[in-house]
């Protein structure tokens, strides 16, 4: 059975929309994902980068992000004639552990939970097809990366892409 490893930030969990809400409310300002196009939150207010990053240092901050559309439903689906991997760059914020990986459970309890991966690098997963937003885990990657569109990697090129989960039922379903 081959193997998907799928990236939980900005691919399953929503985080642009509550990393933006937290900032927005903090800083009285009203930036959308549409500022982000092409660049970080941090890139984008280089001033406040320390404060912005301590955002995700919260042991909570991961806790109720809101799910991916079609995510759950298109999961599911490929669990049936896939092997189902998440995996978490979540070593970059230890903190964040706890949080995700009850957020795994509760959004998807239909996978096992000893295929929830909490990694640093992720040239380490050995698996066919690795869906992420960050080009960087594509670098050593073994298998194919599959690019999730998000706002900071608009302008990325020279990558299977993907913009939605439905999209991503069409690229397994054609391969």
């Amino acid at each position: 059975m081959q193997r998907i490893a799928i990236d939980m930030d900005e691919v399953i969990a929503d985080f642009n929309s509550k990393h933006l809400s937290v900032f927005n409310r903090e800083y009285n300002e009203t930036l959308t994902a549409r500022d982000l196009m092409g660049t970080r939150l941090r890139e984008l207010r280089p001033h406040l980068k320390n404060e912005i990053i301590a955002y995700l240092k919260d042991p909570e901050f991961f806790s109720d992000l809101e799910v991916m559309k079609d995510s759950q439903e298109v999961i599911r689906e490929l669990s049936e004639q896939y092997e189902v991997f998440i995996t978490t760059a979540a070593m970059e914020f230890p903190t964040s552990f706890s949080a995700k990986y009850a957020w795994l459970k509760e959004h998807f309890p239909f996978l096992d939970e000893l295929n929830f991966v909490f990694c640093g690098d992720k040239s380490i997963i050995h698996a066919d097809y690795l869906i992420d937003d960050n080009h960087r885990h594509f670098q050593r990657f073994q298998g194919q990366g599959i690019l999730f569109t998000a706002p900071h990697n608009i302008n990325e090129t020279g990558y299977v892409r993907v913009n939605n989960w439905l999209e991503v039922r069409e690229y397994f379903k054609s391969n």
